[in-house]
């Protein structure tokens, strides 16, 4: 076998590292970035932070908080309560409106269209609204019909809110039921009425000297000659009309005007014993205490006229 001859070369020796060097003589601006050492900010530290409060799921740290979380179901569950209030509000409301749409489905509808009518009239008309409800009153218009009609109105102004329109709506109801009540009423009630309303809330002396013209003016005479002998007959010349007028048959007795009002007074008396008088300063209260004393200044001046037509001379 012929022997291979293997030449061995020997690498020069590499060179040595002096400050000559070419790294040695590299301005540091011009160093690689690799090369250079860096201390971290305070930013990168922040940024550090961040991610650790953060957590896994880039959550706040507070969500990981049973406390806090349980507040949060508390705030969630208060504001699904709310909501559930305003929806039954809401609903409440809505079929409230729907019943007193429907209350009146059961009256004709040409009634119903003239009551309207009625009823916008009166409103329409301001300060000639008194005039308006007793030519009403005499053309036999007033009816229940116009009365619900206007409590429909006023009930669906109280559940808006609009006080001005509860105040008008309210006076005009009262209006109406009075003039109804005085067309509907006895003689004797509409006698009542009428020496009330001669009161001037000031005079009661001068008052009951009016009331007692007008009684003496309305009653008929009572003494013996008078029942024995008609009105307009002269005894001495023995002239005049036999036979009362026609007319004296609707006569209003005091008799029959003293009965009524008194059952009318034992009424209104057993209701005042029955009811309490309201305690408190809130405006309910003053309100139902300015009411009671009303009823109680009416009452007396009842009073008064009732003795006033027993003890009536003619």
């Amino acid at each position: 076998m012929e022997a291979k001859l293997l030449l061995l070369t020997f690498a020069p020796p590499p060179p040595s590292i002096t400050p000559t060097s070419t790294l040695a003589r590299t301005p540091i601006s011009k160093i690689p970035a690799i090369f250079k050492t860096k201390s971290p900010s305070s930013a990168v530290l922040r940024k550090s932070m961040n991610k650790e409060e953060q957590g896994l799921d880039g959550l706040p740290k507070e969500y990981y908080d049973d406390e806090w979380q349980a507040q949060q179901r508390e705030k969630t569950k208060e504001l699904h309560r709310k909501r559930q209030e305003e929806e039954e509000e809401e609903e409440r409301k809505v079929e409230e409106y729907r019943q007193i749409g429907t209350r009146l489905m059961g009256y004709p509808e040409e009634d119903l269209k003239k009551a309207r009518r009625l009823v916008s009239s009166f409103i329409r008309s301001a300060e000639e609204v008194e005039e308006k409800i007793e030519e009403a009153a005499e053309k036999g218009e007033l009816t229940e019909l116009v009365l619900f009609v206007i409590w429909n109105r006023l009930d669906l102004a109280r559940r808006d809110d609009e006080k001005d329109a509860v105040r008008s709506l309210d006076l005009l109801y009262r209006r109406v039921e009075t003039e109804i009540l005085k067309r509907e009423a006895t003689p004797a009630m509409r006698l009542l009425n009428e020496l009330l309303n001669m009161h001037d809330g000031f005079d009661d002396e001068g008052w009951l000297k009016e009331c007692r013209k007008r009684m003496v003016d309305t009653f008929p005479r009572e003494d013996p000659f008078s029942i024995l002998v008609p009105v307009g007959f002269d005894i001495d010349k023995h002239q005049g009309p036999l036979r009362p007028p026609l007319e004296a048959d609707d006569a209003l007795l005091r008799v029959d005007f003293v009965r009524e009002v008194n059952a009318l007074l034992q009424e209104v008396q057993s209701e005042q014993n029955e009811s309490k008088n309201a305690q408190g300063l809130d405006p309910e209260s003053v309100a139902s205490k300015l009411k009671q004393q009303e009823k109680q200044r009416t009452i007396r001046q009842v009073e008064a006229l009732l003795d006033l037509a027993i003890n009536l001379k003619w």
